[in-house]
């Protein structure tokens, strides 16, 4: 009955976008809310179509049960949820970042749109999410994250248990690694708020009547940009070599 209503080729396509698909839903530039749901259909569906004719030895003969077909598809959305979650993560990083940054220039009651999650955020994170999306897409590094779900197939052979202690191993040491990767790019700023508050507390024990927090706000806005200035093109860096360096363990060489 399922040969009759699904035919060959079709269920291997089928099977391709289960894992594609999900992870292109995931992914930052493809699947943030401001794309088009047509087009992200449309594009995950063109890449099942090319990549399905080249894995088609690799991949599994049609269950004979519709309770198997369901339990394959599943293993298949689990596993493109793993590796577009991977790269979300990084992206949430730069959300963490971002606040932290905002907390210590006082523009965190200046909040904005965020991109990535269609939802209120810091003006720093918003540009860090922007900025950090353009540089993905320019350096290519979007190849690299199709290449990462494409070559998976040698690592997670369709039909097989998907190894859900690992994928929780590996999930909870990319999650440390981004919470510290949000910290390190914050870190200048943690380090001019420190010294500026310090110097504030100084200076209103010299000088009770002087109204601080009126003279310190437009000062600790200037010496934010002043240093965020500074530090962009180390941060953007740092961050396009980690997220990068969390992709090549899946990409063949």
């Amino acid at each position: 009955m399922l040969q009759e209503l699904l035919p060959a080729q079709i269920f291997l396509i089928l099977l391709v976008f289960m894992r594609v698909g999900t992870a292109m839903l995931l992914m930052p530039g493809i699947g943030d809310p401001y794309v088009p749901p047509r087009a992200r259909l449309f594009l995950a569906l063109m890449i099942s179509l090319i990549v399905a004719p080249i894995l088609g030895k690799t991949l599994p003969a049609m269950p004979e049960s519709a309770a198997d077909l369901l339990v394959l598809l599943a293993g298949e959305i689990l596993i493109g949820a793993f590796f577009g979650t991977i790269a979300r993560l990084f992206i949430a990083a730069l959300t963490t970042a971002g606040m932290v940054m905002a907390y210590m220039s006082s523009m965190a009651n200046a909040l904005t749109t965020d991109p990535s999650a269609s939802q209120q955020g810091s003006i720093a994170g918003s540009f860090l999410i922007v900025t950090a999306v353009l540089l993905i897409f320019t350096l290519d590094l979007h190849h690299a994250m199709l290449a990462a779900v494409i070559d998976s197939y040698q690592l997670f052979v369709p039909g097989q248990v998907p190894p859900v202690a690992d994928f929780a191993d590996m999930m909870s040491r990319i999650v440390a690694r981004t919470f510290l990767l949000s910290f390190q790019i914050a870190a200048p700023f943690i380090a001019m708020g420190l010294i500026f508050f310090l110097g504030l507390g100084i200076l209103g024990r010299l000088m009770p009547q002087m109204q601080v927090f009126f003279v310190a706000m437009p000062l600790q806005i200037a010496a934010g940009l002043a240093v965020l200035a500074l530090v962009l093109p180390a941060v953007l860096h740092w961050f396009i070599g980690a997220f990068q360096e969390s992709l090549l363990p899946f990409v063949a060489l």
